[in-house]
């Protein structure tokens, strides 16, 4: 059985997050400190000899994973990939509106409007069904939605690696969460994933082990 060490990493700051802002498949520039997040985790990654890349198609991803790839001494031999597959939940109709408003909308519907209070109650999953039928034009993904598209996108970094390989994977804070609190629950401890943070991952042929969760030290 094949199994890829896979570094995955949450894009640096963005305005959207600075302004408290729903970012799903919108885009928005990395701050300054942004910036430092995306060298921050490059330096402590340098150590890695990766053999690929790997990122969402989002600006912020894209950008964060330059950032991080520059600091390696194997950057030059290093492909990167960027995969729609990878992005963050779509959210529909509140892309872009002020999240603690997004959540009060949201919670209406089983009369809990805070976002602590509708992940402890209903989790992750059942949350991004709750958006869904929240979107007024009905767009936003729910769960199934969601994982189907994940699903794709790893199984074509399964396609692209070779067993042994150690890759980067630049995603999004709630799609790193959904993972971990998929296949590593009681790493989930209801912390938001942090901007510049990694996640290590194990992938195998039909499966993912979670090593570690959203951490800002050494890896």
């Amino acid at each position: 059985m094949a199994k890829v060490t896979a570094y995955m990493v949450r894009h640096g700051q963005t305005y959207l997050n600075l302004y408290n802002k729903i970012q799903g498949w919108i885009d928005s520039p990395l701050t300054e400190k942004g910036i430092q997040d995306a060298k921050s985790a490059g330096e402590r990654l340098s150590k890695i000899n990766f053999t690929a890349a790997f990122s969402s198609d989002s600006g912020r991803a894209i950008d964060t994973a330059k950032i991080i790839l520059r600091a390696n001494p194997h950057n030059m031999n290093i492909v990167s990939y960027q995969y729609p597959e990878l992005r963050e939940q779509f959210h529909g109709y509140f892309e872009g509106n002020d999240t603690n408003q997004m959540w009060q909308f949201v919670g209406e519907q089983v009369k809990t409007t805070s976002e602590a209070k509708v992940l402890k109650e209903f989790g992750l999953e059942r949350a991004r069904d709750l958006i869904h039928h929240a979107d007024l034009y009905n767009q936003a993904e729910n769960n199934d939605m969601f994982w189907k598209r994940l699903d794709r996108g790893f199984d074509k970094i399964r396609k692209t690696t070779h067993d042994g390989d150690k890759i980067l994977i630049v995603s999004h804070g709630m799609t790193i969460r959904s993972v971990v609190d998929r296949y590593a629950p009681k790493l989930d401890l209801g912390k938001a994933t942090e901007n510049g943070s990694v996640t290590k991952l194990i992938i195998s042929d039909d499966d993912i082990q979670v090593e570690y969760f959203n951490n800002l030290g050494e890896v």
